[in-house]
């Protein structure tokens, strides 16, 4: 028996694009409703991968979550432990420590859901912030959680 692929849900042309629009705009100093340009040092290439990204403020701690799943960029966030979140010409540079405790996780993931779920409840097929407990603990190993720790 084989062993299950991590979940990741491609972009299709739609969704390609409207990245493309949101990271621009990020680099322009604008912000969609609290959006910005990740930016993390390539595991393969070395080079700096660019993707909007929507940051998230629970209990005075910022995160980022992997609507998709196991992208690219949580891939390369592994390998890098941190990167860059760009808004116009303010930087930030961060570390970032993977979330693994799934409670922990899951407690995360209903508040971002609560706020970006207008923008990516599709990518957590069917789970939702008013989702139990348990169907949000059956979710979180399929969207990686970082804790993130800005170094200003």
């Amino acid at each position: 028996m084989s062993a299950k692929s991590p979940y990741y849900a491609t972009a299709n042309r739609l969704d390609l694009g409207f990245n493309a629009l949101v990271g621009r705009l990020a680099r322009l100093g604008i912000s969609l409703a609290g959006s910005a340009e990740l930016s993390v040092r390539g595991r393969k290439s070395g080079a700096m991968q660019r993707i909007p990204v929507n940051p998230f403020t629970h209990s005075g701690s910022q995160y980022l979550v992997s609507a998709r799943g196991h992208s690219q960029w949580v891939r390369n966030m592994r390998a890098a432990g941190g990167g860059e979140l760009r808004v116009g010409r303010k930087l930030r540079t961060f570390t970032a420590a993977e979330i693994t405790d799934p409670a922990e996780q899951a407690t995360v993931l209903r508040g971002y859901l609560k706020r970006w779920g207008w923008e990516v409840n599709r990518f957590f097929r069917g789970v939702t912030a008013n989702s139990s407990d348990a169907e949000l603990l059956a979710a979180a190993p399929d969207h990686p959680v970082f804790r993130i720790t800005v170094s200003d």
